[in-house]
């Protein structure tokens, strides 16, 4: 009987219990190393292939090397999913600089090591899903993209554990970051988007937003089925003016918005967002 949640750890298949990391990993010890997050259905990975481009070129930019090609670690995903107990759920693939000295000095980290784990995700309950999430904007803002641009992926998330705790403390279910001038970037783990009479606007990733695999998804499907969908600077008046107003991402999926600082937004769920979360529901299916 498959046991859940389950690792893969350099080759080897562990049990969470059993799975063991070693603390001179500098993937623990700085954060150096790079991510995906997967969807899974039927015991399908979802998007793989947009994501397998996504996590090498997220270790290319910071100079780390993948080491199993796309055909081994889609052969260790296949095994992680077949002894998961569960149909569907969320696999997480990282990429460390591997065990090395203590110092931030990479050269000293022979072999980059590779962990994929599979387990069960859930950004929202269903009952906040159903009724819509509350936002707040962050006092905290985006990191720039001269410091680190936001189409890496990094293991470092300290910056968005930050805004999710000034949501928390709001009472809120998520938190937009701003860049440095003041625009719109993302949520902490979710690229947001806004209706504005019938048309679906979202940042650029040259606003500090992830280049996000269910943000381009949901473009692409908005262009297929006749949404006007543009890429547009966006600051908190558009939010808090939008008639509509949704969240993406692998682990949110497409959630609903409600409220932002306390302004309720117009219609929620609106009928744009029905319309994709319907086509998006297809593709899986597909």
């Amino acid at each position: 009987m498959p046991e859940s949640p389950q690792c893969w750890i350099n080759g080897e298949l562990v049990t969470q219990n059993e799975a063991k990391v070693s603390v001179f990993d500098h993937g623990f010890l700085y954060g150096d190393g790079v991510f995906e997050g997967i969807r899974f259905f039927n015991k399908q990975p979802f998007m793989l292939h947009e994501h397998l481009v996504r996590l090498r070129k997220s270790a290319k930019a910071i100079a780390l090397e993948v080491p199993y090609d796309n055909q081994a670690i889609l052969n260790a995903i296949e095994q992680v999913i077949h002894n998961f107990a569960e149909d569907s759920g969320y696999l997480r693939l990282i990429v460390t600089r591997g065990v090395g000295p203590l110092g931030l000095d990479p050269t000293g980290c022979i072999k980059p090591s590779l962990f994929i784990m599979a387990d069960q995700l859930a950004i929202v309950s269903e009952r906040i899903r159903t009724a819509g999430v509350k936002l707040i904007i962050a006092s905290t803002r985006r990191l720039p993209n001269d410091g680190l641009d936001s189409r890496i992926k990094s293991l470092n998330y300290l910056n968005q554990i930050l805004a999710r705790m000034e949501a928390n403390q709001a009472g809120a279910d998520e938190a937009v970051l701003l860049n440095q001038a003041g625009r719109v970037a993302e949520g902490t783990t979710e690229n947001i988007f806004i209706v504005v009479e019938g048309k679906l606007l979202t940042p650029p990733t040259t606003e500090g937003a992830l280049d996000g695999i269910t943000r381009n998804l949901v473009i692409q499907l908005a262009q297929q089925n006749g949404i006007s969908v543009a890429e547009s600077p966006l600051t908190s008046y558009d939010l808090y003016n939008a008639d509509e107003c949704f969240l993406t991402g692998t682990g949110a999926e497409l959630i609903a918005v409600r409220k932002i600082d306390g302004r309720r937004v117009n219609a929620c769920p609106g009928p744009v967002f029905q319309q994709l979360e319907r086509y998006y529901r297809n593709r899986i299916a597909a």
